[in-house]
């Protein structure tokens, strides 16, 4: 490997991570059309196209071009397909748990609620810590309209990250759960460290 190939892998990659930035960005704040984010992911897919044409991708490298083409294919809606590219970056990086985040993410999209609930539990197997996993869990949980896991992960997420405190009450995935007294009494609740 010459470092000509590996500065070239390396802004590829960079280059369609700014592609997905620019697609999140305009979503966040400023306005943008669906023609518009398709046009970027498709973009992004293209550049991750040519690092795949480069003969000696290093692994990590071929992980996060399968990662980076899920994330654009979700963005352009096409879940079973973004599924099967966060699968291959798993086959290289399986204990990544922002790639199993990302699986979850397209199956509660396509209504498989019990395989996001699946997908979380297998993450939490090496990241218990992580809040997000914890709170995503608490959704799907809700939508499945399990109240006792549902608030168990809730609970959790808050201890770990209080900042979930702030998005739980305009979550549509709660509303299922939404006006029983135990997540009302949770919702409202401060943690002892909390101001």
């Amino acid at each position: 490997m010459n470092g000509y190939s590996r500065i070239r892998r390396q802004r590829l990659i960079q280059e369609a991570e700014g592609y997905l930035d620019l697609i999140l960005v305009a979503g966040g704040p400023l306005p943008t059309t669906p023609a518009n984010r398709t046009r970027l992911a498709e973009r992004t897919i293209r550049v991750l196209d040519q690092l795949e044409s480069c003969e000696s991708t290093r692994e990590l490298h071929r992980s996060r071009a399968h990662y980076l083409r899920g994330q654009a294919l979700r963005l352009m809606e096409q879940y079973p397909t973004a599924i099967a590219a966060f699968r291959q970056s798993l086959s290289l990086e399986p204990q990544n748990f922002h790639t199993l985040l990302s699986i979850a993410w397209c199956y509660k999209r396509i209504g498989h609620v019990d395989l996001a609930i699946e997908t979380l539990e297998e993450a939490l197997t090496f990241a218990p810590q992580r809040a997000i996993l914890h709170y995503n869990l608490a959704c799907y949980w809700s939508l499945a309209n399990h109240l006792d896991p549902a608030l168990a992960h809730l609970s959790r997420a808050f201890e770990l990250n209080a900042k979930y405190r702030t998005t739980v009450h305009c979550e549509p995935d709660f509303d299922n759960i939404r006006h029983c007294p135990e997540f009302l009494a949770m919702a409202t609740a401060r943690l002892p460290n909390e101001c």
